[in-house]
């Protein structure tokens, strides 16, 4: 309805056109705002995944904006779409809280917001579709004891959560810290990393080896960027017994470091399908289809799909099993030795 107005607009008053009004080309404008770089999953698969998805979908147009992790900008950013007239705005908030005035900007203009991955606190939402958080933390927090008891560890665990600003992040630790304080190790500190910068969580774990050492057992890290950060920090340190460290997204390099010993697990999110139902949506809306989720989350159409832990032992059954990456990728000349001992070929 908005294109037709807009296109009629433009017929009849053709020469404002030419400064505020452009004709409309027949695509359909939807917004993908995602909230940073520094986790390496945005750019490598949720944008090209929902954008191909979309594209194949009908004649649609992404314009696609990155926060950096920068609320303020995100703001800027979903105003910007709004006034270049999109259809529907597909958000993935830096602050979930700060989030809300973007989702009320969009209900005033009657444009349907979709939270991707992360949901927004307030406003009225089109659909949810995420993963269940909770679970992850649980599933991050079980494996990482399952493995210290194997090993007879005696110490305790470090926890390295992710950004105070994310409400995923928040459900992570949810999970894991009611499976951790469940298995009788002790949880020596915690921090909350902000912006999930991996240099923030590689200094603050280098500030624990200091006081624990060699006491510190497991690392609980809440994603893979900040694993990476604790475990440079901890071989910077030349901790004897290295600790067993969690991860999540299956990232590339932390597939890498648990084929190399470094890292114990990650969490495996098949994000294609994410990204592919977010785009299904979109187009369910444009096409003014019914939405309906397998659950509701404060009236909201909610889809939570399932993840999977990963350890050097599924590593061929799941990542490589699913085509996310080739045992090439995964086994560089760095990791050939590696590969071999642990049979990935």
């Amino acid at each position: 309805m908005r294109r037709a107005a807009q296109a009629a607009l433009c017929a009849v008053v053709a020469a404002s056109c030419l400064v505020g009004c452009s004709p409309d080309d027949g695509s359909i404008k939807v917004a993908l705002l995602l909230p940073d770089v520094k986790t390496a999953r945005y750019e490598a698969l949720d944008r090209p995944i929902f954008t191909q998805r979309l594209e194949e979908l009908g004649d649609y147009s992404v314009l696609y904006s990155n926060a950096d992790q920068d609320a303020a900008k995100q703001q800027s950013q979903a105003e910007a779409a709004l006034a270049s007239g999109v259809e529907v705005l597909v958000l993935d908030p830096v602050d979930s809280a700060a989030a809300v005035s973007i989702v009320i900007a969009a209900n005033a203009q009657g444009v349907p917001v979709i939270a991707y991955d992360r949901i927004v606190d307030g406003g009225e939402l089109a659909y949810y579709i995420s993963f269940d958080n909770d679970t992850i933390g649980d599933l991050q927090a079980q494996a990482l004891v399952e493995r210290l008891d194997d090993t007879g560890a005696t110490g305790g665990i470090l926890m390295v959560n992710g950004s105070p600003t994310d409400n995923n992040a928040q459900q992570f630790k949810r999970g894991a810290t009611a499976a951790l304080e469940a298995s009788g190790y002790p949880i020596l500190a915690e921090f909350d990393t902000p912006d999930w910068s991996p240099n923030q969580a590689q200094d603050w774990v280098a500030s624990q080896v200091t006081l624990y050492g060699d006491r510190i057992s497991g690392v609980y890290a809440a994603n893979d960027g900040t694993a990476g950060g604790a475990i440079a920090a901890l071989k910077a340190a030349g901790i004897r017994d290295f600790p067993v460290v969690t991860g999540q997204d299956a990232e590339l390099a932390a597939i890498q470091r648990i084929v190399s010993g470094d890292q114990y697990m990650t969490i495996y999110k098949d994000i294609r399908a994410e990204a592919a139902l977010a785009a299904e949506i979109v187009d369910d809306l444009v096409e003014g289809r019914p939405v309906t989720g397998e659950l509701t989350i404060g009236g909201t159409p909610t889809t939570l799909l399932d993840a999977q832990v990963v350890t050097v032992e599924t590593v061929l059954s799941s990542v490589v099993a699913d085509g996310l990456y080739t045992v090439e990728q995964i086994c560089t000349a760095e990791y050939a030795a590696a590969c071999a001992a642990a049979r990935i070929r």
